[in-house]
């Protein structure tokens, strides 16, 4: 092999970022994509969010993402994902996150079913908490959604893409937001309407969904047919089941209420009897943050010391080998079992399977089978990007494609979708399984959701 991978996912002598090292791509969007990465100097493993400048230029977006970053690095609360250090480039910036390691929240609940309704308390005062400080420091997520909440190594809530989930959205003269975004079942019925909403409003609806997925391990709101979805959401149709304790039925249908303006506030729900139960806010830590590297980063000035330069090196002519650690590192919650079973209720924008055939071999059957079902694929050694020449519902649809080798008999391919509508990618992964029989040893089955998505990377 021409190059390995170490059990982090970090390649060693591939690209550096200042004092980063890349690995490999942890999420991808319109806007931004997120990998995990290895600070040479501490050996502490980040991850690091990387925005295309000419996008925020595009789209006029300088002062906005300005705003929100340095307002994300005074965020300094426990159950929200830390921002280290901004750098950039003369084309991308480099946005340093915390790394979690302890997969999805919504992991616990596919592999194990619901939650008991004090667990489920715990990991919802954790939210409340997360969501209600940002709300006091000026940020809305606005995309609260299972991929967006994390856990870390001590199993507490950490909420990612504060602030950053939703760069593109900016407030008119009204003072609200106007465009639809998020994931259809967790989005707030005034969202939908596109009429323009308050966000903190918003959010709040998000987080009773979340609670109610946590306690009856299934969505309040949930329909194959996208309006009737849409409908039941407009009109708060949905029921509790009878496990549910009396007090937290009320709580949930006083978030879940679907007019903003009598819907229960952030301030209510903290003093609820049943939201206080066993409540015990966090510490806040008290730092003195700088944000000089906010300002610099769109600063031509090399001398700058967050100018940073994308160092690559030649590209290795096969296909990066992925050892034990790192193939357990693709599995959310560091959960084997989850590689290959399917997850209730989750936006699927990626899937996997695995092939006993040779890199080479795959890598042609994908451009066969892609090419006729109207993609175009451009290949980089063992990456493809696959782009549908037809426009879809939210434009069109680009899947990014990797092949690693875990063992000389057996890849592992990996396809992310990086641009376009998530149910179009689940019937392009369909039809792409179907053209790829002769191939796939054992594929991870990506779900008939009807959830939607956003454009942005979650983690």
């Amino acid at each position: 092999m021409s190059s390995c991978r170490t059990g982090t996912g970090i390649s060693s002598g591939r690209t550096r970022v200042g004092k980063f090292e890349l690995g490999r791509t942890l999420g991808e969007g319109n806007f931004a994509k997120v990998k995990l990465a290895r600070n040479v100097e501490t050996g502490e493993n980040v991850a690091i969010k990387i925005i295309d400048k000419d996008k925020i230029l595009k789209h006029k977006m300088v002062r906005q993402i300005k705003r929100e970053i340095s307002t994300m690095k005074l965020i300094r609360h426990p159950n929200v994902i830390r921002m280290y250090e901004v750098m950039a480039s003369k084309t991308k910036i480099y946005i340093v996150l915390e790394f979690v390691t302890g997969g999805e929240l919504f992991d616990k609940i596919a592999s194990k079913g619901r939650l008991k309704e004090d667990e489920a308390r715990k990991y919802f005062q954790q939210l409340i908490c997360a969501v209600d400080y940002s709300h006091s420091r000026g940020v809305c997520h606005r995309d609260l959604k299972p991929e967006n909440l994390l856990l870390d190594a001590n199993g507490g809530l950490k909420v990612s893409d504060f602030g950053l989930s939703a760069l593109p959205q900016q407030l008119r003269e009204d003072g609200l937001l106007h465009t639809t975004c998020g994931t259809p079942n967790y989005v707030a019925p005034e969202v939908i309407h596109n009429r323009g909403y308050d966000g903190t409003k918003a959010d709040l609806w998000s987080c009773g969904v979340i609670l109610f997925v946590l306690m009856a391990g299934y969505l309040p709101f949930e329909d194959t047919n996208i309006m009737a979805l849409y409908k039941k959401i407009f009109k708060a149709d949905f029921t509790c089941p009878p496990w549910f304790s009396s007090s937290a039925k009320k709580l949930i249908k006083r978030i879940l209420d679907p007019n903003p303006a009598t819907r229960i506030t952030f301030a209510e729900v903290i003093e609820n009897d049943w939201f206080k139960k066993g409540y015990v806010p966090p510490r806040f830590e008290q730092a003195d943050v700088s944000l000089d590297d906010v300002d610099a980063i769109f600063s031509e000035s090399a001398d700058s010391r967050n100018f940073v330069v994308e160092r690559r090196e030649e590209a290795p002519m096969a296909p990066m080998a992925m050892n034990a650690f790192e193939l357990i590192s693709t599995s959310q919650g560091l959960n084997l079992s989850s590689l290959f079973e399917k997850q209730m209720g989750l936006v699927k924008r990626e899937t996997r399977f695995t092939s006993k055939c040779p890199a080479n071999e795959i890598i042609s059957k994908i451009e066969q089978t892609a090419t006729p079902m109207g993609f175009d694929v451009r290949k980089n050694n063992y990456k493809l990007k696959l782009q549908g020449e037809k426009s879809g519902r939210k434009g069109h649809l680009s899947v990014a494609t990797e092949i690693f080798e875990v063992a000389p008999s057996l890849c592992v391919v990996e396809l992310r979708k990086s641009g376009g509508d998530t149910l179009e990618f689940h019937k392009f992964y369909k039809n792409l399984s179907t053209g790829l029989k002769d191939v796939v040893w054992k594929a991870e089955p990506i779900g008939e959701e009807t959830n939607g998505d956003t454009a942005t990377a979650s983690r």
